[in-house]
């Protein structure tokens, strides 16, 4: 491995906390695609299927926060650029054991959109949690991670 692929690209050659320059790097279409899910009880499953859960629609409430999230990444996470992001969306799908996430981020920029793709999946399954603690104490967030990451050159 070269001296350049071992370091890693967010800390300084003091090893201190880095935000990495992109500013040199050419605009591409960048799209990222992460997955996640919770398992839940039975009972939690037909509560969420009928909609009968004191909180609301849980599957619609996780998507908007999902997307709320994406939009957030670079606050919550202290390297990460903040980028303009021209479409997230965030999918939630009932199963016999639970409810699985996917989310697509995309945007024009300079570095990729895979944080706000795995952030929006977290922040989607932590408001199905959220949403469910009171009637399921044994939720199970788990599998939470990027599927695809793609960058193309734009068109001239």
């Amino acid at each position: 491995m070269s001296e350049n692929m071992s370091r890693f690209s967010h800390t300084n050659d003091k090893g201190k906390a880095n935000m990495v320059d992109v500013g040199d790097k050419p605009l591409q279409h960048r799209t990222a695609i992460a997955k996640g899910r919770i398992l839940l009880s039975e009972e939690t499953v037909s509560l969420i299927r009928e909609n009968e859960l004191k909180k609301g629609d849980v599957l619609t409430v996780a998507e908007i926060s999902g997307i709320q999230a994406a939009k957030e990444t670079s606050r919550l996470i202290p390297l990460c650029h903040p980028l303009q992001l021209t479409k997230v969306e965030v999918k939630t799908q009932l199963t016999e054991t639970g409810v699985e996430v996917s989310a697509t981020a995309r945007c024009l920029g300079q570095t990729g959109v895979e944080m706000e793709a795995l952030t929006a999946v977290s922040v989607a399954l932590l408001t199905i949690y959220d949403m469910c603690k009171a009637v399921d104490k044994n939720m199970i967030i788990s599998d939470i991670s990027l599927i695809e990451k793609v960058k193309t050159d734009l068109e001239s």
